[in-house]
């Protein structure tokens, strides 16, 4: 009897002797009953799927930033192909997004999310264990130094693998981020608060992992060295650790109920999308266009590197690490964007604006992706000039600092579209349709990794013809990538 006093007095709204206090948003506790604020949710709740995001992120973009140059120099693909297996493969990764919406309808947010982890803790796992088999003879996978042709069913498990692995991130990035916000009581003027600051750590946290994925490329020397099974290892222990942190509160997360079926979301996403097609049918076929513009970042500008001289004092410069300047770049635009971007509008327009519309960001967006090509073309002109002419060696001796103003101006560029895109999809719909948001974000990535594989197949049947190297041929320095870079900015 006294330990059913002393647990009243304890939970609740802090005064004693009251029942518990519930949320006031409908969430459910494990057991499908009102979830008790006190004994639910809340920050404690939300910074363990904080630390679980942050795991999956860093494993992830491990594989990703390395992606291009393990299936040249690992799976013998040339440029061209490397190039198209990485589109075709993020293509993907944005299209399990979608799937894992829709999942989450029927299993919930948090089943969805376990499977999800599921998934990338298999797939990482065979990645790692396919990678023994791949990386033959000793000492090969470096940069000029190919492995040995595979097995069939070598090569097999290498594709099952990164593609388990694309549809365990896909399904969890658009889940895990929403089930974490769940875990605050919009109703709650205080528990609200906290869901707006959450949602800003959260994308912190992605940050973070990004980074120090980055500094492990730079650590282990990955590319340079062939060190490409402690960077699998590492990613297969991040999203078991992700997993563990995942189940390690079962008991205290809040939950809402599936919406059911996917379908009817989908009907009323087509629906929507026609009644406002004359605002939202433009600006979303843009963002494809966007989507294709920042897909040449971890594959053509880290092939572009690796065939640059990388050499610091005694270190050499990993090329997928060069993308920490694109983070940086990002990030610092989105925290300073009031007190930077804003001024400098009013100052040059000579308005009493407060701040640029949706639209207007975007187009802000579109035209630094442009000069962003520009600058990456200007660098492959210097790099061939500075070629050593050689059509077994592909090296130029221009530094790969030079890349750093294109992916400075990538990561500007995504900064001021991306934001305000998300920002113009929600003030576009009804509020009973705030996914359709999501949905068009992950449809124009998916789309834009499948049309940069398009593109790249035409131009290189095109270029390619009659004995000719074609833009982008197995050797960069045949070729001429700055004529691919130049599609873009038209």
């Amino acid at each position: 009897m006294l330990s059913q006093v002393f647990e009243l007095q304890q939970s609740g709204n802090g005064e004693e002797g009251l029942p518990p206090a519930h949320t006031k948003d409908g969430s459910l506790d494990r057991y499908g009953k009102p979830a008790v604020r006190g004994r639910t949710g809340g920050w404690k709740s939300g910074l363990v799927l904080l630390v679980s995001q942050g795991l999956v992120t860093l494993a992830f973009y491990l594989l990703e930033a390395s992606m291009v140059l393990f299936t040249k120099s690992v799976m013998r693909q040339t440029n061209a192909e490397a190039e198209s297996t990485f589109s075709l493969w993020m293509g993907t990764v944005y299209l399990c997004s979608l799937v894992g919406g829709f999942l989450s309808d029927y299993l919930g947010r948090f089943l969805t999310s376990i499977y999800a982890q599921a998934f990338l803790t298999v797939g990482f796992g065979l990645l790692s264990a396919s990678a023994h088999a791949l990386l033959k003879p000793h000492g090969c996978g470096i940069i000029g130094k190919l492995c040995d042709p595979h097995a069939p069913l070598e090569v097999s498990m290498f594709y099952i693998s990164i593609y388990l692995i694309a549809l365990g991130n896909g399904a969890c990035e658009s889940v895990l981020a929403t089930f974490a916000t769940d875990q605050f009581d919009e109703e709650d003027p205080a528990e609200k608060q906290s869901k707006t600051s959450f949602g800003w750590y959260f994308v912190i946290a992605s940050n973070i992992g990004r980074l120090i994925s980055v500094a492990l490329l730079v650590y282990t020397e990955t590319e340079s060295k062939g060190n490409w099974l402690p960077i699998f290892w590492i990613s297969t222990g991040c999203v078991i650790t992700a997993l563990v942190f995942l189940l390690s509160l079962t008991r205290r997360y809040r939950h809402f109920k599936p919406f059911g079926s996917p379908i009817s979301r989908i009907v009323q996403v087509i629906v929507a999308s026609l009644r406002n097609r004359l605002r939202l049918l433009p600006v979303w076929l843009c963002t494809i266009w966007s989507s294709v513009v920042y897909m040449q970042m971890p594959s053509l500008f880290t092939e572009q590197g690796a065939a640059m001289d990388r050499t610091i004092l005694h270190f050499r410069v990993p090329p997928a690490s060069m993308i920490a300047f694109d983070i940086i770049s990002t990030s610092t635009l989105i925290v300073f964007y009031d007190k930077l971007i804003v001024p400098l509008h009013i100052k040059l327009m000579k308005t009493q604006s407060k701040t640029l519309v949706e639209l207007q960001r975007i187009g802000v967006g579109f035209v630094i992706a442009v000069v962003t090509m520009l600058s990456a073309g200007l660098v492959e002109q210097q790099r061939l000039k500075f070629s050593d002419g050689s059509s077994i060696k592909e090296m130029s001796s221009l530094h790969i600092l030079w890349q750093i103003p294109q992916y400075i101006l990538m990561g500007a560029s995504k900064a001021m579209v991306c934001v305000a895109e998300k920002e113009f999809f929600t003030t576009q719909t009804q509020d009973g349709l705030k996914s359709l948001e999501m949905i068009l974000s992950f449809c124009s990535s998916a789309l834009g990794g499948y049309m940069c594989h398009t593109i790249l197949w035409v131009v290189t049947k095109i270029t390619a013809s009659n004995g000719k190297p074609g833009w982008v041929p197995p050797n960069l320095n045949d070729g001429h990538v700055d004529h691919f870079f130049s599609c873009w900015q038209l």
